[in-house]
């Protein structure tokens, strides 16, 4: 038996709680992994929650990331011992994910946990860090520079925008950060950012073009936020998209793409190759202050995952929240 969070939907409703489970219900893989922690994203937080259709299968454990060390394997690449990771691969939605004590997964999915990090850390950037070091590689890969001006990440307090505001700023870029909670602009400069601005000043329909002023951006918000973003990005700058915060929809013109050479670059983390995993983490701990995880992250216990979840949603926390899930 080990604990772990299960979600179970029945005529009784939708509800999440700790439970003790049996290993015999661990679903399909070649691979089985003793964690130590996990974390709580957004999207675990739909899935704890029920607020969207995030979990596909039921009893699900929920948690999209995890750390820890494998138990048994059958999988070519990793015998007992290993130190591993997971971010995503649809783990928490439909397939049983890192909110518990034991996991048994598709080795593929597996990354080998960086010696930068201790599996606390590694849970410190997590899906969130990862993504935000994606669209990095993303703004590299398209050309942008340190020298060619300011990068705009929106979201900037949260888990995403965190990362991104550091290894930028680490980088040498020069970081604007935007956030809707005025009293983190002290947190966000003490991460490396030049300037915090406004989300309100983003959030309400704008112009098909604004004045030029960012070199590139990370959002994490979408909606009207993407859409103003993208009219005030310069020529040829480029803008990388990984989340919908604000909203799925992109009420914006076709100007800033055709006028001015704008890149729109999708980034998701989920299915992204194993290749492209590999080298996010290796940049991550070369490029990430470790030193800056203690300011980024929190830890708690299984338990109290559940009641943060809400808090995740309603956009009340700060960073990374990492669960130790023995505690």
């Amino acid at each position: 038996m080990f604990k772990g969070i299960l979600i179970e939907k029945d005529e009784a409703g939708y509800r999440a709680g700790v439970k003790d489970i049996d290993e015999a219900q661990l679903p399909e893989g070649n691979v089985t992994v003793r964690v130590s922690h996990s974390t709580i994203n957004y999207k675990d937080g739909l899935a704890i929650t029920g607020k969207g259709p995030v979990v596909r299968k039921f009893p699900m454990v929920p948690g999209i990331d995890l750390a820890g060390v494998v138990e048994e394997s059958s999988h070519p690449e990793y015998k007992a011992g290993d130190a591993v990771l997971l971010n995503g691969w649809g783990v928490g939605e439909t397939h049983w994910g890192g909110l518990a004590q034991k996991a048994r997964l598709n080795g593929d999915w597996l990354v080998p946990l960086p010696a930068a990090f201790s599996p606390q850390q590694a849970m410190a950037i997590g899906t969130a860090g990862y993504t935000a070091m994606l669209c990095v590689l993303a703004l590299e890969r398209h050309g942008v520079k340190p020298a060619d001006g300011e990068i705009l990440v929106t979201g900037a307090a949260g888990g995403v925008g965190s990362v991104a505001v550091a290894v930028l700023a680490k980088l040498g870029y020069t970081v604007v950060a935007m956030t809707g909670r005025p009293k983190d602009a002290d947190y966000l400069k003490a991460l490396g950012a030049k300037e915090v601005v406004d989300r309100a000043d983003f959030s309400s329909p704008g112009k098909p073009l604004g004045r030029e002023r960012w070199a590139g951006a990370v959002d994490v918000a979408g909606s009207h936020v993407l859409a103003n973003v993208c009219a005030t990005t310069k020529y040829r700058g480029v803008v990388t998209a990984c989340g919908l915060a604000a909203g799925m929809d992109l009420p914006a013109s076709v100007a800033p793409f055709i006028l001015r050479g704008v890149t729109l670059a999708g980034v998701d983390s989920v299915m992204c190759p194993r290749a492209d995993r590999l080298v996010a983490w290796q940049r991550l701990g070369s490029d990430l202050d470790v030193a800056k995880l203690g300011r980024i992250s929190r830890e708690v216990g299984l338990a109290e995952a559940i009641p943060l979840a809400e808090s995740i949603l309603k956009g009340e926390v700060r960073g990374r929240v990492v669960v130790d899930v023995n505690r």
